[in-house]
């Protein structure tokens, strides 16, 4: 063969071995969603959206695989277990619950959790400078944040006594953000009306075993978070006032919100995700970061359907008023 043409051939076969070589072994990433695709669509976006930014774009060097458990906690062990079969890089995930299934599972496999509610309490890590063992990730639940939504509440409806609160005591967030409420209600004068919600099911006839309530203040859940549409349409019927942690339960209609930016959350582990598929740094010298942006979202749709006006001084204070 002569010079040049070994040289073609050479060049043909190193283009192949070469770029192809890091597309043949794709990183997986688990992707263990705690409730439906439908409802976690905004924050999927924004974690892919970040990724694809710090250079890990879907085909080309990552693939995730999804798994949805529709607010069915019985499915975080056997989606995790999935993940440890398909040989995943790296599990992400959202929630205590979900964490601690994956946790049982793998004790290498490394995973963020993009959002988890006292991940200390909850057995997740050891400390959030110092997480130990394969997990690290975001934190979202703030000792004053029940204060602060019952005080907004308040604001905006001055008479208010008597509020529902929604939850799942099953669920570790809900439970610590229920004992959180019952602590501030008193100082603000307020009658509470427990409204316990495990599953889908108890929705509806939780609803219709209201009488008294003047406003519901609904505990964060993926439970909760699957069926947000169904939550939103009942208080609606029942002209309540709804109070919320995640903005979008006031997308769908919901009249209040206050809490963390999941998005950026999401954003953010995206970012830990990189650091560890790097070497950059493994998770257990990953601190769990906290969040550093908290918003006020007012849906002036459903509070002029409720026939409710909003003070101006609380809109002003918005960060996004829906109209």
């Amino acid at each position: 063969m002569r010079r040049r043409e070994f040289m073609v051939v050479l060049a043909g076969v190193m283009a192949a071995a070469s770029p192809l070589a890091a597309r043949e072994k794709l990183v997986t990433i688990g992707f263990l969603g705690a409730s439906s695709a439908l409802s976690q669509k905004e924050r999927v976006a924004a974690f892919v959206h970040r990724l694809r930014e710090l250079d890990w774009v879907e085909g080309r060097n990552v693939s995730i695989e999804y798994r949805w458990a529709d607010g069915r906690a019985e499915r975080y062990g056997e989606f995790a277990a999935e993940f440890v079969r398909l040989g995943a890089d790296i599990i992400v995930t959202g929630g205590a619950a979900a964490v601690i299934a994956a946790k049982q599972v793998t004790s290498t496999i490394p995973i963020v959790f993009y959002v988890a509610a006292d991940p200390v309490g909850s057995g997740l890590v050891a400390s959030l400078a110092r997480p130990g063992g394969n997990i690290t990730g975001m934190s979202y639940v703030g000792p004053d944040l029940a204060t602060k939504r019952l005080q907004l509440l308040r604001e905006l409806l001055p008479r208010l006594v008597k509020l529902a609160v929604m939850a799942n005591p099953d669920t570790s967030g809900a439970a610590l953000e229920l004992r959180e409420v019952h602590k501030a209600a008193p100082a603000l004068g307020l009658d509470l009306i427990p409204l316990l919600a495990r599953r889908a099911e108890d929705i509806g006839p939780a609803f219709a075993s209201l009488k008294d309530a003047e406003a519901i203040y609904v505990c964060a859940d993926p439970m909760v978070n699957s069926n947000r549409p169904q939550i939103v349409r009942l208080a609606l019927a029942a002209r309540l006032p709804t109070m919320f942690g995640e903005r979008e339960n006031v997308d769908e209609g919901g009249l209040l919100s206050y809490g963390p930016n999941i998005r950026d959350l999401c954003r953010r582990a995206a970012e830990l995700v990189d650091k560890i598929l790097r070497h950059v740094a493994a998770p257990a010298d990953i601190p769990v970061e906290q969040p550093t942006r908290f918003e006020l979202i007012v849906n002036l749709r459903t509070a002029k359907a409720l026939g409710i006006n909003v003070p101006p001084e609380l809109l002003a204070r918005a960060d996004e008023v829906i109209e």
